[in-house]
């Protein structure tokens, strides 16, 4: 117990004043003579023994009632947060959680107007001297700096609800840093949330130890929250006219049934297809969507469901480009006859643009803008090849090895094993067929309605053997009756990298005039295209990549939606022929955008609003308390307090527990004692 005017406590000196009458102020008695004083003097003694009994029990409650006003005057407490002496000023910082999950609500209303009311009540709390600083999760620039009482009030009402996503141990870092820079005595935090198990990071917190801080959760009537988390699609080639497979996962993180539910599928702002779901409680689905592309070029789709009262997830919007060429760069062998199979493939289809380079002229910088390249049939790699083909792996994309018939071994194996493939051993000449098609690998996956056991496949007449040994990233894709290998496909850097056993024409193989050939070449073509996401986050430093066809020093490309009311231009790096965008938190607003410059557009996009609010488990006070025990945190505390009773906590803990009441009221007590004393007691 402390006293706020310890100078008053002289004034006990008071007590002595009944003390002194007690002792001095002896009642006088007048003798009066009797024959027979025997029962007089019994009668004396008992009355003198029950006069002395009253006198003590008045003096002590008159000394009891001087020291307890006395005491009433010196204002006694007990101190809050372990304080030994009130502060003259405090610095007080309040984080008031603006996340989409605030958007909840209990029986008072929205969760975030409950939020700025406690946040309200904290403030009236202290002194009009006192200092506050307001923090959300958008750490505005506003927020970081000292407000007097009655600006503060109308910076909470300012707030609303904010895409933005923090973790509690940023945030509470951040007030910290904020409050080591004043000079207040007292220096308090307060964290007003729904303690969100995604974000309310309570066990990853280094305590402050110089900063009380005091967690204030809120608890919603109701956790249920079904939302759209993400969508893509089965092929990675989307073109116009053709039927588009679009798979989309449906999440209900809440403990409550969704009966019946449905799904809209929008696309260029025309509802395409609906699909109807029901989920359990706690679990997701994956549902589909099969639609036909009309539009060549950029699209926008959305997918919409409803559910309250948690609305930011229920709409996934994305976007993708239906207009897509495929670049081929075909490098043929000395020998090799420029119209082949190859260029009878890829030269009569829009879909592809080819160009063919002798092995005797070959334009390196062809290779930094294909997407596939095919070596045909040349003799042997060079190690000035093999260091371009090595640049062009770390891009992405699908590198063909066709050997020729005249392979000098010692210029191509090791080629070969820096590329991870199986190195070339002897020639085998023995005829033979393809036996197998590995299905599971996936490669083929779309090409076959059905297998038919009596399948025809290509006749192999010579082939390279391949030494013994294949790596464990080596996978095999065709082989032969006699178990050899006839393609064999390995993952390098960010590309594929395919190897077939012998030359792709007659009289080696009829491979190249089979019906398998366009299929396995038009997948690895397929395969090789790096789809750009459906989607990004918004308020993230999202990378971009977009492939360059020309430079962009003096024009720098543009990031604008598509409603024209926002314009930025990202940060650019522009590296082996690709142009690469950092967008640096400045996309906030979800929607479809455009990546364009001045003569075109370059890549359609899409950005939705982060998922990680949208699981909307919270922390139990119960658990709360667990953890502050377990990390055994010493100045941090929890307020559960009711609407009646919540702003009484926090005054008991910015001041303490007063206690002048309480001795007033013993005071009036002591006096009615004594009042009794004197006139009941006989």
């Amino acid at each position: 117990m402390i006293f706020a005017y310890p100078l008053f406590l002289w004034a006990l000196v008071a007590i002595s004043v009944p003390v002194a009458i007690h002792l001095f102020n002896f009642r006088r008695y007048k003798k009066v003579y009797f024959t027979n004083v025997k029962f007089l003097r019994e009668l004396q003694q008992e009355s003198k023994s029950r006069s002395r009994l009253k006198e003590i029990l008045v003096l002590i409650s008159r000394c009891l009632a001087i020291a307890c006003l006395v005491l009433a005057f010196s204002q006694p407490f007990i101190p809050g947060d372990k304080q030994s002496k009130q502060a003259s000023t405090n610095a007080v910082s309040i984080y008031i959680d603006n996340s989409f999950s605030m958007q909840n609500v209990n029986r008072q209303g929205p969760l975030l107007e409950l939020a700025k009311t406690r946040a309200k009540e904290i403030v009236n709390a202290y002194a009009n001297s006192d200092r506050f600083q307001i923090i959300t999760n958008d750490f505005e620039g506003k927020h970081q700096r000292f407000n007097t009482k009655e600006d503060v009030i109308t910076l909470i009402d300012e707030i609303k609800a904010s895409a933005a996503v923090r973790n509690l141990s940023d945030v509470l870092k951040r007030q910290s840093e904020f409050l080591a820079g004043s000079t207040s005595d007292g220096k308090k935090i307060y964290v007003v949330s729904d303690a969100q198990k995604a974000t309310f990071d309570l066990q990853n917190v280094t305590e402050d130890t110089l900063v009380g801080a005091t967690l204030i959760p809120l608890t919603a009537n109701r956790v249920n929250n079904v939302y759209v988390d993400s969508c893509w699609f089965e092929s990675p080639l989307q073109q116009k006219g053709f039927i588009q497979k679009l798979n989309a996962r449906i999440v209900n993180s809440g403990s409550n049934p969704l009966e019946v539910g449905s799904a809209k599928l929008i696309i260029n702002k025309q509802q395409v297809a609906i699909s109807s779901f029901s989920l359990g409680p706690e679990s997701k689905k994956n549902i589909r969507f099969t639609f036909e592309c009309k539009n060549e070029g950029f699209n926008f789709g959305s997918i919409k469901i409803e559910d309250y009262p948690i609305t930011f997830d229920d709409e996934l919007s994305f976007a993708f480009n239906s207009r897509i060429n495929i670049s081929v760069v075909l490098v043929n062998g000395k020998h090799v006859p420029q119209n082949n199979s190859f260029s009878s493939l890829f030269a009569n289809d829009s879909l592809f643009m080819l160009r063919s380079i002798s092995e005797q002229l070959i334009d390196y910088s062809a290779f930094r803008k294909a997407d596939v390249l095919i070596l045909n049939q040349l003799n042997e790699i060079s190690t000035g090849l093999l260091s371009e083909l090595v640049k062009f792996t770390a891009k992405g994309g699908a590198l063909v090895i066709v050997p020729s018939p005249q392979v000098n071994k010692s210029l191509y194996n090791p080629a070969l094993n820096t590329l991870q493939l199986p190195e070339i051993a002897e020639n085998d000449t023995s005829g033979t067929k393809i036996e197998k098609l590995n299905l599971a690998s996936g490669f083929y996956e779309g090409v076959f309605e059905k297998i038919d056991e009596r399948l025809n496949l290509p006749v192999v007449e010579q082939h390279y053997k391949f030494k013994s040994g294949i790596k464990k990233d080596v996978e095999v894709l065709l082989s032969m009756q006699n178990s050899d290998i006839f393609l064999v496909a390995s993952k390098f850097n960010s590309a594929t990298v395919y190897l077939f056993s012998n030359p792709l024409s007659e009289p080696f193989t009829n491979f190249n005039k089979h019906a398998l050939f366009v299929p396995t070449f038009f997948k690895l073509c397929f395969n090789s295209l790096l789809s750009p996401p459906l989607f990004y986050e918004t308020s993230t430093n999202v990378i971009i990549n977009v492939k360059n066809e020309s430079s962009y020093i003096d024009n720098p490309p543009h990031i604008k939606n598509n409603e024209g009311s926002i314009d930025i231009i990202p940060e650019l790096r522009l590296t082996n022929n690709n142009l690469t965008l950092f967008t640096r938190q400045q996309i906030s607003k979800p929607g479809f955008y455009t990546i364009t410059t001045q003569q075109n557009s370059l890549q359609p996009l899409a950005f939705n609003y982060s998922r990680k609010e949208s699981d909307l488990k919270c922390y139990t006070n119960e658990e709360l308390e667990g953890i502050v025990t377990e990390r055994n945190f010493k100045g941090l505390k929890i307020l559960t307090g009711t609407e009646s009773g919540f702003s009484k906590q926090i005054a008991l803990g910015i001041e303490g527990k007063k206690l002048w009441k309480l001795f007033l009221l013993l005071t009036l007590l002591f006096l009615l004692v004594e009042t009794a004393l004197l006139r009941l007691l006989k």
